[in-house]
């Protein structure tokens, strides 16, 4: 009853205002340019096209900072058990420090930090061989393919594709070939990265010191490094303790990847709220951004257990 009703004021208020609902705007022309894509696009193209582009900048954004959080987390974990007083100190303070600071905030730092410190392109620093850092993003080489005409899909078996390597070069005020990397992309994958690295910390050291000393024992009692025992004994029993928090916020850092639109990345939700002020589709819109944060948040949960599921599994056998 109470979503009839609901539904029906939302009906009667969009009639008043003389706005048609449904999902055919999708197909209309969308008439606003992203400024960042990873497929082909034009303001000529339809809004779902538009929708495609901020879902990819999203899934990209997502997946780079995952990677930063895993890795830098790890490691930060790791240096917090560390015999060595000033890595456990220096460990501690990242995860002190990071915690406890918002993540749009670290946002700003990271975009603030990134603009104020980056040379324009004629003074692009130059670290390493066709990797280029300018306050228009960060640029390196890229492999373009080629698939010859006469090749036909049968070309990728039989040697039909060919492909060279796109050195980014300076023309004119700014580089072209290669690949960039936005500032905005730069700054949302550090900051998301860097923020959940702390709390992913955490599980990693919880994980590890859950596992009793009597193993580290076992191990050195066999003869083994204690490297060896870590990376054979310790962490692999550890990681069935890591996962299940460490999925959380995976899907945490997914959710805050919606923080975008605070520093000017075309994520889903930055594309989804300018066709929603075009088009006065509210409610549609809410609908499929809603739709796609849990379609992201499901995936995440699912690669994630599969992996749970597979250690498990491998700690099972007899």
């Amino acid at each position: 009853m109470i979503s009839w009703q609901l539904y029906k004021n939302v009906s009667a208020s969009l009639a008043r205002q003389a706005i048609t609902t449904g999902f055919e705007f999708l197909i209309h022309e969308a008439a606003f340019e992203i400024g960042e894509s990873p497929i082909a696009y034009s303001a000529a193209d339809t809004y779902a096209r538009a929708l495609v582009v901020g879902f990819l900048n999203t899934l990209k954004a997502g997946m780079a900072g995952m990677a930063v959080a895993l890795v830098l987390g790890v490691a930060v974990g790791i240096a917090r058990l560390s015999s060595h007083s000033l890595v456990s100190f220096a460990g501690a303070c990242h995860v002190e420090i990071i915690r406890n600071v918002p993540a749009l905030l670290q946002l700003f730092f990271w975009y603030a930090i990134l603009n104020s410190l980056l040379p324009p392109p004629r003074h692009a620093l130059n670290p390493c061989w066709g990797v280029f850092l300018s306050n228009r993003g960060i640029m390196f080489p890229a492999l373009e393919f080629h698939l010859a005409q006469s090749a036909g899909a049968v070309g990728w078996i039989f040697g039909g594709v060919s492909f060279d390597v796109s050195v980014p070069c300076l023309a004119g005020f700014n580089f072209k070939g290669g690949t960039t990397f936005s500032l905005e992309f730069t700054a949302l994958v550090l900051g998301l990265g860097v923020y959940t690295s702390a709390f992913v910390a955490e599980a990693v050291r919880a994980g590890i010191t859950a596992i009793g000393r009597d193993q580290w024992e076992a191990g050195k009692a066999l003869g083994m490094p204690p490297s060896v025992v870590f990376r054979m004994i310790i962490l692999p029993q550890a990681l069935r303790i890591i996962i299940p928090p460490v999925t959380g916020l995976m899907l945490g850092l997914v959710k805050n990847s919606s923080l975008a639109v605070a520093i000017g990345y075309p994520d889903f939700l930055s594309v989804s709220n300018t066709a929603i002020n075009q088009t006065g589709q509210v409610v549609e819109g809410v609908m499929i951004i809603m739709a796609v944060y849990l379609a992201l948040s499901l995936i995440t949960s699912f690669v994630m257990k599969k992996y749970d599921a597979h250690i498990s599994k491998g700690w099972i056998r007899p």
